[in-house]
């Protein structure tokens, strides 16, 4: 079912997100050639314990690690380990917080040292996928125009989206209904309300948008071994403009 978010609750996920925003300025300025997916994931756990908060992801589902490190081919979901980072590879990192039993979401992917350009164009595609995507996200418009606008744009530019993981509904779980693909024809699904609060969050692929899952039964990789990038952010739809939760 979905819900509608209270003032009270709106602001604990507007908490959640600052805490979440916080971790990506950290990270930013982390991430870089020779640093491991460990030391990342140990940097974001400690910012996040510092605010008082709780990460999201740790136990979710048995996952054991607090964020989603995912190199290069790996589309998401990948577990922080022994891995180092190496100039011209890209990062995507997903991160939850809960503050007072409400969540927020977000994932951005990162250059690591030079990358090369095509690599550059799927990080900007990417990014900018999920604007588009948020700006359909008004009061009165149905699900999936915020699907078919990421689509539009990521495929016009020659990438592909994934099709087996999508975006959700948030609040006092970190998943909640509904699904939001980031595919498909406009005008169909639930029409938006001010209250409901989103995560979209395209997953782009440089070559086919098909997926496989390694032997971890965690980490999620594109079939043909090519690059992935993914961008998220929890939103709330409100009379007016979208509100992004998880931006400073």
């Amino acid at each position: 079912m979905i819900t509608l978010k209270t003032d009270k609750e709106l602001s604990y996920m507007r908490d959640a997100g600052r805490v979440v925003a916080g971790v990506f300025e950290e990270l930013a300025k982390a991430i870089k050639p020779g640093v491991s997916t460990l030391e990342l994931d140990t940097l974001a756990e400690d910012f996040i314990l510092s605010k008082g908060s709780k990460p999201a992801f740790k136990g979710l589902y048995g996952f054991p690690s607090t964020i989603c490190a995912s190199v290069n081919e790996e589309v998401v979901h990948g577990i922080p380990g022994d891995r180092t980072l190496a100039n011209g590879d890209i990062i995507s990192v997903d991160v939850g917080a809960e503050v007072n039993g409400f969540f927020g979401d977000s994932a951005v992917t990162f250059p690591v040292g030079e990358v090369d350009a095509e690599a550059q164009r799927l990080l900007k595609v990417t990014e900018e996928s999920l604007s588009r995507g948020i700006a359909q996200a008004v009061e009165g418009s149905r699900l999936s125009d915020i699907s078919y606008a990421v689509q539009k744009y990521v495929e016009a530019n020659n990438f592909s989206v994934v099709k087996d993981y999508v975006g959700h509904g948030i609040g006092s779980e970190i998943h909640e209904a509904p699904q939001v693909p980031n595919f498909g024809r406009p005008g169909r699904g639930p029409r938006l309300q001010a209250g409901m609060t989103l995560a979209i969050e395209p997953m782009v692929n440089m070559g086919t948008y098909e997926v496989q899952t390694l032997s971890d039964n965690w980490t999620v990789v594109t079939k043909d071994m090519k690059k992935s990038a993914h961008f998220e952010h929890t939103i709330a739809i409100t009379s007016g403009k979208p509100e992004i939760l998880t931006r400073l």
